[in-house]
């Protein structure tokens, strides 16, 4: 048996906490060590902006190496969108550029700090999103310009009419750039570093009132069929007809509040048309009393009155617009014609008044062309006034003013006291007669004027003129019945005749004495258009209206008159024989 031999003694072992103490120490302190080795500036390797490598390089190498190529990758123009329309923005003009300081802020390492150190070992920097900065006041500017460009007005649907045919405009949704909201939104394509995709900015829409589906529904259910085919109409007894391209010129299609298309027809210019006025020129426009005559001193009726038919704007648009939709024979129909009435008729003449001779008076005149025109178109005009109870009759609003187109033309007339050519001479003897017709009638004078001379052809103080615009001869009928003035001429000679009824049994005239005379003088003209004149004494002049009723005189009315002298005037011609 072998001798047993004692082995040496084992080290104890360290206690496992003090092991892993002391490795970790060893091992942290080498990875910190190798970190600032390998990562000694201050971006992370790896480290790329837009491309643009800046991984372990210093702040300030960084910052010149993007100032060189950031601002260059960024993007010239911006595509941007409103609405349906379409535009392009300049970043530098909106105040749009990276931030290189910035972007170096959130690219930078962590520093010194062992967990940044060794976490440096274990990643590599990777694409770092550059920071933008924007000039709020550029961009708004900028986008307040591009509003104006790019902005659209919200457009209606409609349905219009022209030669016949149905136009139609399509509605449109309206735009408006909300440039506040629009500031912000040109961050993201400006990051993108390209044009495309287009950018919608955000924008106010207004939705049109009238859709196009109520245009839609307007043409197929109004206009198509309005402009189908002509319509035809019965006025008074007249028979029209008014094409497509007629009633088109005075129709439209309105929208109402809720946004339905209405039709509207002008129906005042369509009376006005010459298809309508053409085919109603036929029918009396004005209603014409019943004539009256004379059988000894009775009033009698010698011509029937006759209505006229009176054709409304109202009445015809009435008739129009529910043909329009219509079809074939359906597109047809009547005008509800108003018949006026005249004021006196066969049958309501007596029941007026209109029964006898109240006066007549005729005045004579040596013959001449423009007085037979002049008088006889005053006759004309007057002849069948009727002036009712407690009415006041114009000669002026009755003759109208004395004109070519009214039927008058040059005559001598009484012109700063002296005679001259003009419009409408001689028609002072229609107002002489009136004035003398009124005065034995005895109804009210209300205005009225002598001439500034006395014409020997006239009475005494019993004598009227006109003038347009200045002098009118006006009475009122007080006789408490209707009065009809006759009115007629001849190439000498002017008659009017008052008829109702009498108020008082008999009127008569009494003149004074001629008093304050004064001779005329002489006066040479030498004026184109003189008017030789013989001389004649001026005066004052009183005459009496006198009433009587009864047998007896119940009263006085008195007309003063001055006249001033009519001056001899000689015609000669200018010197070298030419007019002044």
């Amino acid at each position: 048996m072998r001798p047993r031999i004692p082995s040496a003694p084992r080290p104890l072992p360290l206690p496992p906490v003090a092991l892993a103490g002391g490795a970790l120490a060893v091992g942290v302190g080498g990875l910190y060590l190798a970190g600032l080795l390998l990562t000694g500036g201050e971006i992370e390797a790896g480290t790329t902006v837009r491309g643009v490598d800046i991984g372990g390089l210093s702040r300030e190498e960084a910052a010149r190496k993007l100032e060189q190529h950031l601002v260059a990758a960024g993007p010239r123009k911006l595509a941007v969108q409103v609405g349906d329309r379409r535009g392009t923005v300049d970043p530098r003009q909106a105040g749009l550029a990276f931030d290189v300081r910035g972007t170096l802020d959130r690219a930078a390492s962590t520093g010194t700090d062992p967990v940044g150190v060794i976490g440096g070992l274990f990643r590599s920097g990777g694409d770092i999103e550059p920071v933008v900065r924007t000039d709020e006041d550029k961009a708004r500017t900028t986008l307040g310009k591009l509003a104006r460009t790019l902005d659209q007005q919200v457009r209606d649907g409609a349905v219009s009419f022209a030669d016949g045919r149905v136009e139609q405009v399509a509605p449109r949704t309206g735009y408006a750039l909300d440039v506040d909201a629009a500031v912000g939104a040109l961050r993201a394509p400006f990051l993108r570093g390209t044009a495309d995709p287009v950018t919608v900015l955000p924008a106010r829409e207004t939705r049109p009132k009238v859709t196009a589906e109520e245009v839609r529904r307007a043409v197929r259910g109004f206009a198509q069929p309005a402009m189908s085919a002509p319509v035809t109409l019965t006025a008074g007894g007249k028979r029209f007809t008014l094409p497509p391209e007629v009633l088109g010129a005075y129709l439209t299609m309105r929208p109402d509040d809720a946004g339905r298309l209405t039709p509207k027809l002008d129906s005042e210019g369509l009376r006005a048309a010459p298809a309508v006025t053409g085919a109603l020129n036929g029918l009396p426009a004005t209603p014409r009393n019943a004539r009256l005559g004379l059988e000894g001193d009775k009033a009698v009726v010698t011509a029937d009155a006759r209505p006229a038919v009176k054709v409304t704007d109202e009445a015809l648009g009435r008739a129009v617009l529910p043909l329009l939709t219509e079809s074939g024979a359906a597109r047809t129909g009547e005008v509800a014609a108003q018949e006026v009435q005249p004021e006196v008729t066969r049958g309501n003449a007596a029941r007026l008044g209109l029964t006898e001779k109240m006066s007549s008076f005729t005045v004579h005149f040596e013959p001449a062309a423009y007085r037979t025109t002049n008088v006889g178109r005053a006759v004309e005009l007057i002849n069948g006034s009727v002036v009712m109870p407690n009415e006041t009759w114009s000669f002026n609003r009755t003759v109208g003013e004395r004109t070519e187109a009214n039927g008058f033309t040059e005559g001598v007339m009484i012109f700063d006291d002296q005679y001259a050519k003009a419009p409408g001479g001689g028609v002072s003897a229609v107002a002489t007669t009136v004035f003398n017709a009124m005065f034995f009638a005895g109804v009210k004078p209300v205005e009225y004027g002598a001439h500034s001379f006395y014409i020997e052809r006239y009475p005494e103080g019993r004598e009227a003129t006109v003038a347009w615009g200045s002098l009118d001869l006006r009475f009122t009928n007080d006789s408490g019945k209707a009065v009809y003035i006759q009115a007629e001429s001849t190439d000498t000679s002017v008659t009017i005749t008052f008829l109702g009824t009498r108020k008082y049994d008999a009127i008569t005239s009494v003149k004074g004495p001629r008093t304050h005379v004064q001779q005329p003088e002489t006066r040479v003209s030498t004026a184109e258009k003189c008017v030789p004149q013989t001389p004649l004494e001026g005066f004052d002049v009183t005459v009496e209206r006198v009433f009587h009723q009864d047998g007896r005189e119940v009263r006085r009315e008195p007309f003063r008159t001055h006249y001033t002298p009519r001056d001899e005037v000689v015609c000669e011609e200018a010197p070298n024989g030419r007019q002044p």
